[in-house]
């Protein structure tokens, strides 16, 4: 990508206290990352595609180390593709795949669970021990093993499952403990970079050939719209859903020294995905220390069709336009090198530092 001098600033910035006084004393480096977050967003993802490119096609490869890539649903596929053996090629795989996607009015979960089956199977192209033997990247999956009703796939159940989980949510977050358990499926040569797990019942189990695909299936099986993936092998039998259920901006206590560098579609990080609605439910302080967050800014979005990111409710708004839903959602893509462009010219020039405020 062609750095260039940016006018309008396209990213807001945003850094922990750690990584605030370290980038103020020694400046950023690609070395000094070692973990990095992706959320879940569903098609948000197209939306900040360029910077995805950047980091994972020019930036960090600039100094080659092991690095854990944490996602959720979207943030898990998004993760998968930089971990091909050509990152941009499948970064940019994955946004064309997703944007090809076409669904009728009243499409079924199972419909949506076979279309994504057969997105996936042409996203990873059976290089699944390509993506499981990288030689930089420690891929993890964040899923959540689902309780009482949530089991099932029936709507009526589910409906219920669900109503119940809001209500709890509502009392206090760690009553989620009664219909989720948090399983992240990990990279065998590296457990995850992270504390340890007190908020909810937590597994970790190692990712492998019989078991990739499902796990980034059911991270991104998202309720009342996907089927649950059952029995992941090594995981048990059980229905698994969406990890963004519980840990929707991957709101978690990373460990160790390094740069957590966060490409993100927003300046906020929300613990679940059922805190959307909730303004007083805020991410952890002190989870976030060494996180360096990149998002669109207001600017930016403003200046987008619709003045915002690709969404998932655009399948509803462009219901019986595909073509015009594509069209934008190429747009967003192509727009979002703008990210990608900022960030490194403002790494490689120094000036970052003037252009972050704190977490």
């Amino acid at each position: 990508m062609t750095a260039f001098q940016i006018k309008s600033p396209a990213l807001t910035i945003k850094a922990g206290p750690r990584a605030f006084q370290r980038i103020r004393q020694q400046g950023l480096q690609p070395g000094d990352v070692g973990i990095l977050p992706g959320a879940a967003g569903g098609p948000k993802a197209l939306g900040i595609q360029g910077l995805d490119l950047a980091l994972f096609g020019d930036w960090l490869p600039r100094a080659p180390r092991e690095r854990a890539l944490i996602g959720a649903s979207i943030g898990s596929w998004r993760f998968a593709s930089a971990c091909l053996p050509d990152a941009a090629a499948g970064l940019r795989r994955l946004g064309e795949l997703y944007t090809a996607q076409r669904f009728a009015k009243g499409v079924s979960m199972a419909e949506v669970t076979q279309s994504c089956r057969l997105m996936l199977n042409e996203l990873l192209q059976s290089q699944d021990q390509q993506i499981l033997s990288n030689p930089h990247y420690r891929l993890n999956i964040v899923v959540v093993k689902s309780h009482g009703l949530l089991q099932h796939d029936h709507r009526g159940a589910l409906g219920l499952g669900l109503g119940s989980v809001i209500g709890n949510n509502l009392l206090g977050r760690a009553r989620l403990a009664r219909h989720f358990e948090r399983v992240i499926l990990h990279d065998g040569r590296q457990a995850p970079p992270l504390q340890a797990l007190r908020d909810f019942p937590s597994r970790y189990l190692p990712l492998d050939g019989d078991n990739l695909r499902h796990a980034l299936l059911a991270s991104g099986s998202i309720p009342m719209v996907m089927q649950g993936i059952r029995d992941i092998p090594g995981a048990g039998p059980g229905t698994y859903r969406d990890g963004g259920l519980l840990d929707y901006h991957l709101d978690l206590p990373y460990s160790g020294s390094d740069i957590v560098l966060y490409p993100h579609f927003t300046d906020r990080v929300i613990p679940g995905w059922f805190d959307k609605s909730l303004p007083w439910r805020r991410a952890d302080t002190a989870r976030l220390q060494d996180v360096l967050l990149l998002a669109p800014s207001r600017d930016y979005l403003a200046r987008l069709p619709h003045g915002k990111l690709p969404d998932r409710k655009d399948f509803s708004r462009y219901l019986g336009d595909d073509v015009g839903r594509e069209r934008y959602w190429r747009q967003a893509m192509a727009e979002s090198q703008r990210l990608g462009d900022e960030f490194l010219e403002l790494a490689d020039s120094g000036r970052l530092l003037e252009r972050l405020q704190p977490l």
